[in-house]
């Protein structure tokens, strides 16, 4: 079971067996590999290696896998990898997380008898543990529950949904599939920030309304807007079930923002999201912080007004029949690093300025990812030319006009 604690150093996750007792070694390995993780991504790799211990106390008991860890049993540790990478295979459906699942179990046993071996002093005992850790990678490491998803296909959505969502989503298209303005505002919002700033969900519903900073900017002479990724400083507990979060320590950046988009938000913040007692930027019809559940739930309903030519389109390109809010994410980093690449800028730049840009640690490969990806040259016109005509068209609206 995974309890939420709190503590001086703020809010910790920890895995209690049935006597009450924290999980040792899973405590260990949080404590130094999960260390920067956020709290999402923290309890995520827990409940994974959760249900490790789980499996292996229903063939040994309580404490087997911690014991076995401890005594650096390597058959006995094969064994119930093996028998838990056959309970997986053997309890459909198997998804991508069934995958994620053993990779994590996988990674957590690895790094803790890598941690047992490099704390070994004796240097015979050394070498002996270090012909078992070899041993174990590569009677385990192979393995895979199912097929593993194509890394090199990237979820970019294809100019002509990008250019439908642009104009549907705008709060004055009489097409707009939401009936409430209020909502017309905070949909288009949600949409214009994921898409422009390449944000993660869990990222835009940390936001206070005061994400958004200016100052003038010397060099450049002209005013400058950016905005810092990071949770929100205002509230100390967060009201919602599934709690947003940032994803690493990587992901705490600080990224550029267009004047455009500030005039944008504000215009949200000043006429349209109401006056709830919480400072979260995106707030619901009820006056509460926006959950996940509810992005979720809009972007449903985007993807079921879409024509059924473009839900077409949408499927040939990225072999879904709906828009995804991280799907936002990918099409940001494919236009930005071709952006960046139209105007001269080495590859090697692009791909650090993209780490920099969307919150990946400074050795990822994700960017190289997007490298691969190829697009069509048209996305870029949507990207460049439909934000700013549709932006100027909010800007000529009267205040609170419909």
């Amino acid at each position: 079971m995974i309890q939420r604690l709190r503590s001086s150093a703020g809010v910790e996750y920890a895995i209690i067996d049935p006597n009450g007792l924290p999980r040792y070694w899973a405590t260990v390995w949080a404590s130094f590999e999960l260390v920067n993780a956020g709290e999402a991504t923290l309890s995520k790799n827990l409940r994974d290696v959760e249900s490790l211990y789980r499996h292996s106390e229903s063939l040994s008991g309580i404490g087997s896998l911690d014991d076995v860890l401890a005594d650096f049993d390597i058959e006995r540790l094969c064994g119930v990898l093996e028998s838990y990478f056959l309970a997986l295979r053997n309890t459909p459906p198997i998804t991508a997380s069934t995958e994620a699942r053993w990779q994590t179990a996988l990674r957590f046993v690895f790094q803790t008898v890598q941690r047992l071996h490099r704390a070994a002093h004796d240097a015979s005992r050394r070498e002996s543990l270090r012909s078992r850790l070899t041993s174990l990678e590569l009677l385990n490491a192979h393995l895979h529950v199912g097929r593993r998803r194509d890394e090199e296909q990237i979820r970019s959505l294809p100019a002509v949904v990008i250019a439908e969502l642009y104009e549907v989503l705008d709060p004055e298209c009489p097409r707009n599939p939401f009936k409430r303005y209020a909502t017309h505002w905070r949909v288009y919002v949600m949409f214009m920030l994921l898409l422009h700033q390449g944000l993660r969900r869990g990222e835009l519903l940390s936001f206070p309304t005061d994400v958004i900073k200016s100052g003038f900017d010397r060099v450049l002479g002209r005013e400058r807007h950016w905005m810092t990724v990071q949770y929100n400083q205002y509230e100390e507990d967060d009201p919602r079930f599934s709690k947003p979060g940032i994803k690493t320590a990587s992901s705490i950046r600080q990224i550029p923002v267009s004047s455009s988009m500030a005039s944008l938000v504000h215009e949200y913040v000043v006429n349209h999201r109401g006056r709830p007692s919480h400072t979260y930027l995106m707030s619901s019809q009820k006056k509460t912080p926006l959950s996940t559940e509810a992005i979720t739930k809009k972007f449903q309903e985007i993807s079921d007004s879409l024509p059924r030519s473009l839900k077409k389109a949408l499927t040939d390109s990225t072999g879904q029949d709906c828009v995804r809010a991280h799907d936002l994410r990918h099409t940001a980093a494919v236009l930005r690093l071709n952006q960046l690449l139209s105007i001269g800028v080495p590859m090697g730049d692009a791909l650090q300025n993209l780490r920099r840009f969307f919150g990946w640690a400074p050795g990822s490969e994700m960017p190289l990812r997007y490298a691969r990806a190829s697009f069509e040259e048209r996305l870029a016109s949507v990207w460049n030319d439909a934000f700013d005509d549709r932006v100027e068209i909010l800007r000529n609206l009267p205040v609170g006009s419909r």
